[in-house]
């Protein structure tokens, strides 16, 4: 696949780029969603997405940047549609603690703490290894917003997480 993503203009180019970047699109989208199924589904919708407006992302000057972005709005567009329904139909019940004093939590369950925008410029950020800016404009939002709430996120992260964050940093 060329490095900037293009070259797929060819009547079956959609189909050898959905080849080559499923996997890929996968992986952040399990990272995202923290289930199977759930990251399944966002990364068809993705492709559907790019299916659908094919021409206009062909032209793409970084076809992978692209498909992240259509990836990461739909998976923003969608919790925010999840929440606003299950705000419709749910009672004010207060949430039982949490119940992990012994265990140690993975870090798909730690991402899940985050909320869904927190979480996306984590995983955008740090699984991704997008820079500030990059993440601050796919986001659109500034710079400085990705860094705190990046910040914020993994100092959160590492609370949940205890002394399991030391084995993966080396220190």
């Amino acid at each position: 696949m060329p490095e900037n993503g293009r070259g797929f203009e060819a009547p079956d180019g959609f189909e050898s780029f959905a080849r080559a970047s499923q996997r890929r699109l996968y992986r952040t989208a399990y990272l995202l969603c923290g289930d199977e199924e759930a990251a399944r589904d966002l990364t068809q919708t993705t492709l559907a997405k790019l299916f659908q407006y094919w021409r206009r992302a062909s032209a793409a000057d970084n076809l992978d940047a692209y498909a992240r972005t259509v990836l990461t709005r739909t998976y923003l567009a969608e919790r925010r549609r999840r929440l606003r329904d299950l705000l419709l139909h749910s009672r004010a019940d207060p949430r039982p603690a949490p119940e992990h004093a012994d265990l140690r939590m993975t870090l798909l369950s730690a991402l899940a703490g985050l909320p869904p925008k927190a979480r996306a410029m984590v995983v955008l950020r740090y699984w991704e290894d997008l820079s500030v800016e990059s993440v601050a404009e796919l986001m659109r939002c500034s710079e400085s917003t990705v860094k705190s709430q990046c910040s914020r996120s993994l100092a959160r992260l590492r609370a949940e997480l205890g002394e399991a964050h030391i084995y993966v940093t080396g220190s």
